[in-house]
């Protein structure tokens, strides 16, 4: 399975604006800067995300972008499914009447609870735990570099 760069650099972003901590708006330069995101992209996946009700956007010098709902309440599976398009591994996943061998595949088998888990997984994974574990590894990172 492989993630989209568009679905990366989304969830960078709502992490971004989940650690801001003055509660301003963030400006999709500043994001992309932090981010190493390329601006012009940064701001279509900002576009969608505001389409999609995940963040509130404001143009003008004071503009910018927050969170449109506590980092809490946005999981990964929303940030996927708003993203990108989510094909299955194998077709049969949906349309099983599609091959003769459906009912007695072990491997639809195995990928079926390998797509499950993956739903599982981002569903229970919250904007809030990721940023959260961002602050986390940049203070032992930080920690780290002190004691050198």
């Amino acid at each position: 399975m492989r993630i989209p760069m568009r679905v990366d650099y989304g969830v960078r972003a709502l992490v971004e604006l989940a650690q801001c901590d003055s509660g301003l708006p963030l400006q999709t330069a500043e994001i992309a800067k932090r981010q190493g995101i390329p601006e012009a992209y940064l701001d279509q996946v900002l576009t969608t995300l505001h389409k999609a009700g995940l963040i509130l956007s404001r143009r003008g010098p004071q503009g910018g972008h927050t969170l449109a709902m506590d980092p809490a309440d946005i999981d990964l599976g929303q940030v996927m499914s708003t993203l990108e398009r989510r094909s299955p591994i194998l077709d049969c996943l949906v349309e099983p009447d599609g091959c003769q061998l459906s009912d007695t595949c072990a491997q639809r088998e195995v990928w079926s609870f390998f797509e499950e888990a993956v739903r599982e997984l981002l569903s229970d994974t919250t904007i809030a735990s990721m940023a959260r574990r961002q602050r986390e590894l940049t203070a032992s990172k930080a920690v780290h570099q002190i004691q050198l």
